[in-house]
């Protein structure tokens, strides 16, 4: 947990430095613009995808399929949408690198042994009913 905390005050702190730089070379107005023109691509984004990945849910549910894949595509999408609309550069490359959906795929694999190793540790629980 404490690395967590640190991590999460170094990257805030990174946020804020490229912020003030940003600022300084191109102009507090543009930085604005920036922040709200993502945080406005990520709503949009965020629930175009995110409802094409429900129906496909809901689809693969109708087939009687378990929809591992899409689920970790929401969560992509999910996590992505709120990158974007925080405030800041980096987690702006983040957030689109988890919204387009061939960057996306290319991480999937990744995730779905991250989401695996969690669950086999018991960080998460998962119960089948």
């Amino acid at each position: 947990m404490r690395m967590f905390l640190i991590g999460l005050l170094i990257f805030s702190l990174l946020e804020i430095g490229l912020l003030v730089w940003a600022g300084s070379h191109i102009g507090v107005w543009w930085v604005l613009f920036l922040i709200v023109f993502t945080a406005f691509l990520g709503l949009i984004f965020g629930r175009i995808q995110g409802f094409g990945t429900w129906n496909r849910v809901l689809r693969s549910m109708e087939r009687q399929e378990v929809p591992t894949a899409e689920v970790i595509d929401g969560l992509c999408i999910l996590i992505g949408a709120i990158l974007l609309i925080t405030p800041g550069f980096i987690s702006d490359c983040i957030g689109l690198i988890l919204l387009l959906p061939f960057t996306r795929n290319l991480l999937k694999r990744y995730i779905a042994r991250l989401l695996h190793r969690f669950v086999q540790k018991g960080t998460i629980i998962y119960r089948r009913f």
